[in-house]
Formats: C-alpha cells, structure tokens, sequence
C-alpha cells in the first residue's frame, strides 16, 4: 500500500478540502438568491426538538397562494445539490422537507 496524499479528484469532480469557516462559493450565492444572508449558522443541521408534520401544510386556499408565491421548491433543489456535492451531513434535513414540497406550509 502507497500513500498517495490527499485526494485531488474522484469520479471526475475536483476535491477541494477548505477546512476554515468560509462557506462555499454556491452556498454564499444561494443565501443571496434567497434572501437569507442574514441566516445564522447552526451546528447541527436538524435539531431533534424541530418537528415537522402534515398538520403544518397549507389548509386553505388563501394559505395555498401565499405559499406558491414561496420558492420552496428552488430552495430544496439547492440544499439537494449542495449535499450531493459538498455537505452529505445535510441529507437527513434535506429528505425531511423535501416531504413537503407537494404542499408546503409556513413552518415548513
């Protein structure tokens, strides 16, 4: 056996280790995107006492509209990517809300 060093690449995606508090480049532009620069940052990506349920969908129409004016959708599509490619701890949060996408609430 070789030791060959830190990885450079696998699968043909570079690897690219930052191992200081910068957040990635994507992640800084999808804040931006969604309006949540101000967003502060949490140890943990799911806490245990954060529950979430159908009870907290849209239950009327008006609730309805104001949710589809919501990019929920975008915004999950954008936590999907950036687990795939960069943060993998984000996959239990990820799976949770993408539950709701069909009909997302408030607190979703």
């Amino acid at each position: 056996m070789k030791d060959l060093g830190e990885a450079q690449k696998i699968l043909g995606m570079k690897i690219t280790r930052i191992r200081s508090t910068n957040r990635p480049n994507y992640v800084l532009k999808m804040l931006e995107r969604f309006n949540m620069t101000e967003a502060r940052p949490v140890t943990t990506t799911l806490a245990g006492h954060f529950k979430l349920s159908s009870k907290q969908c849209s239950q009327s129409p008006k609730e309805e509209e104001e949710m589809s004016q919501v990019p929920y959708a975008s915004v999950v599509g954008s936590l999907m990517y950036v687990m795939v490619c960069t943060k993998p701890d984000l996959a239990y949060a990820v799976s949770t809300v993408s539950q709701f996408m069909p009909n997302s609430g408030k607190q979703h």
